[in-house]
């Protein structure tokens, strides 16, 4: 069995926050099924996969970033704004564990849907709010995607070169890592539940998951009076320490040397022996300000190598060196390939779809990614009818209403 089988889990989520934390949910066992309102995918989309040979040409099944978000799920359509659509939304959360959403903090309220309201069916549910300021505070009514959250926890202020502006990552790292920390509620929240038979609210600010990565430049402005500027790839006690190009296009390798030691085995090992006793070398604090220089005789010796021969040269000898693989690369790279960590579902429609998995591996209740990103509607016979018992009239109502339909609505 996997881990949280037989946990059932209400997906109300958008964009990439609430989806991958629901995913990683789906992951290890729960039955995610997801919430799509009847008119949300576009028909037509441009970042679509192959159609594999045979399958129906619904391109609106084969866009690449939601069948990667929605694997490991369900999938109904309901219209939430219609009071049917709340009413069998109520039926399903009565019958699950799990609701989770990342809506702005009024929309759940003003539909009806609120935790009290969830709580009348199902007394003991376990509502997941992830708000991007949290469900209190001047800002609560505000809402935001990663890249605002970026700004406003100093992440942004810190990540670029000294002699230019702030920089957002180049990824979804404020979703990403509230999506954990998500995840990581619930589970305790439902070990709560175990305990006590009491369910509750988790509310996780996305801002506040983001302020614990700027932890360490919190803590020096509380205790120095100091503010952290941009550094490059540059760090406070290394050096020569960064990323340096080598030969051919957009080719670098990452170095870091800590100490004295490691300072002679580079030395050596890139033909200088000569620095390894330069007294202006001599230590740390001497490599500190002598880096600019450093970083430059480095560059000599890795812009004639490939990465990979000045990773191991480096390694070799004791430096710590790494290869900066393209994500292409990834996919090749024996360590990645021997941990599994890229898997692979077989989709109806696109065929077989690469999926990065959790990671961390369970030794006794292993979850291999298997379920792909659900079809447009494809559960929904299978939730309204055999899980809810709704029958033909009630299912009839719901499609006559439009409060569910089993293909999007065609382009106007």
């Amino acid at each position: 069995m996997r881990p949280l089988e037989g946990i059932r889990v209400v997906d109300l989520t958008v964009a990439v926050a609430g989806p991958v934390a629901a995913h990683l949910l789906g992951d290890l066992g729960a039955d995610v099924i997801r919430i799509e309102p009847p008119f949300a995918r576009p028909v037509a989309h441009l970042d679509v996969a192959p159609l594999l040979d045979g399958a129906p040409d619904h391109p609106y099944n084969r866009v690449v970033g939601y069948n990667d978000l929605h694997r490991s799920k369900r999938a109904i359509t309901l219209d939430l704004q219609k009071a049917l659509g709340r009413d069998t939304l109520l039926k399903l959360t009565a019958a699950s564990d799990v609701v989770i959403e990342n809506m702005a903090p009024r929309v759940l309220p003003s539909l009806g849907l609120s935790y009290d309201a969830l709580r009348t069916g199902k007394p003991d549910i376990v509502l997941v709010s992830m708000p991007a300021f949290g469900l209190s505070g001047p800002l609560s009514d505000r809402v935001s995607y990663g890249p605002g959250i970026d700004a406003m926890s100093g992440l942004a202020h810190l990540t670029g070169y000294p002699d230019r502006g702030p920089m957002n990552a180049a990824n979804y790292y404020c979703d990403y890592n509230a999506a954990v920390l998500a995840a990581t509620a619930t589970l305790a929240a439902l070990r709560h539940r175990d305990r006590t038979g009491a369910g509750q609210h988790i509310e996780l600010s996305m801002l506040e998951g983001e302020l614990q990565l700027v932890a360490d430049a919190l803590l020096d402005f509380t205790m120095n009076g100091r503010v952290q500027r941009r550094a490059g790839n540059a760090h406070p006690s290394m050096a020569p320490h960064g990323v340096y190009q080598c030969a051919g296009k957009d080719r670098w390798v990452a170095i870091a040397c800590e100490n004295d030691v490691q300072w002679r085995s580079l030395c050596a090992a890139i033909d200088r022996p000569d620095f390894a006793s330069d007294p202006r070398c001599a230590d740390v604090v001497s490599r500190m300000h002598a880096r600019d220089q450093l970083d430059v005789i480095v560059s000599a010796w890795t812009s004639v190598r490939t990465p990979h021969d000045c990773a191991t040269a480096l390694q070799n000898a004791g430096v710590p060196a790494g290869v900066m693989q393209t994500v292409g690369e990834l996919f090749d790279d024996p360590q990645v390939r021997g941990r599994q960590w890229i898997q692979y579902t077989q989709h109806p429609e696109a065929g077989r779809t690469p999926h990065s998995r959790a990671a961390f591996t369970l030794s006794r209740t292993p979850s291999p990614i298997e379920r792909p990103a659900p079809l447009f509607a494809q559960h929904n016979d299978e939730v309204l009818r055999g899980l809810l018992g709704l029958g033909d009239d009630a299912i009839r109502e719901l499609r006559e209403q439009r409060v569910t339909r089993n293909e999007p609505p065609a382009p106007r």
